[in-house]
């Protein structure tokens, strides 16, 4: 994998090596900001890779395209209290949470590039997350009842994706070392009697974000078939300023 900074990284044509922006938190909604201004730049050329962010959020909960308010079990003013908002977005899917110790990871894709389909690209963010646990030692499974990995009957890790015009959006989150008890506030994914996990609570011992990210670039690259070019996010935003 290449790890470099370059200068001017970002027109190409060469679709099989990405580029890789690391952030530590990143605010929702800055985060969706992003994403969309990335996606406007894949359609128009401006970019012309694939790109992948990683990063964790600030406590937030998310309603996807089915909605999920309904499987909410706190009240407004329990979320206000304990600072956590609720954001309508246009991902596929239920309410999911997302906060620190959870693996974030939005996925720039263009699936036209490569004839790819919405069904293989899902199984593929999937396999990145099946061997990023099995690498801890933990085993992890897919479920048809919904899509991620499970450890029984509870879930490690979600998948929640958007497509404009044939470019993804929106990714996964892999279950690291977050606050469990937040997703006791829901009905995780719109499904009841279901448990979360983590890798942490598998393992029974702590667990390196940083090698986390690592091990999961490095599957990431192995299961897309591509190399991936790390910039710096002042270069990524530099770059979309210039971009019409």
């Amino acid at each position: 994998m290449n790890g470099s900074v370059t200068d001017n990284p970002l027109r190409t044509t060469d679709s099989q090596t990405w580029l890789s922006v690391d952030f530590d938190t990143l605010e929702y909604s800055e985060a969706l900001s992003l994403q969309h201004a990335l996606v406007a730049a894949r359609r128009s050329g401006t970019i012309n890779r694939n790109v992948l962010l990683l990063l964790e959020h600030p406590p937030v909960f998310t309603l996807g395209r089915r909605g999920g308010s309904e499987n909410l079990k706190v009240s407004p003013e329990f979320l206000e209290k304990h600072e956590i908002a609720v954001v309508q977005i246009e991902r596929g899917g239920n309410i999911t949470y997302h906060g620190p110790g959870q693996l974030v990871a939005y996925i720039i894709f263009d699936l036209n590039a490569g004839r790819n389909g919405v069904e293989d690209f899902v199984h593929r963010l999937e396999e990145v997350m099946l061997r990023v646990s099995n690498s801890w030692g933990v085993t992890a499974v897919r479920n048809r009842r919904n899509h991620g990995i499970w450890v029984g009957g509870h879930k490690l890790g979600s998948v929640g994706i958007a497509i404009r015009r044939g470019i993804t959006f929106h990714g996964l989150a892999l279950n690291v070392d977050p606050c469990l008890e937040h997703f006791g506030w829901i009905n995780p994914c719109g499904l009841q009697n279901v448990g979360v996990t983590s890798i942490r609570q598998e393992i029974s011992r702590p667990v390196s974000m940083k090698d986390i990210r690592k091990a999961f670039r490095g599957h990431f690259s192995d299961v897309f078939s591509a190399e991936l070019e790390l910039i710096s996010r002042q270069q990524l935003a530099a770059h979309l300023k210039r971009s019409p």
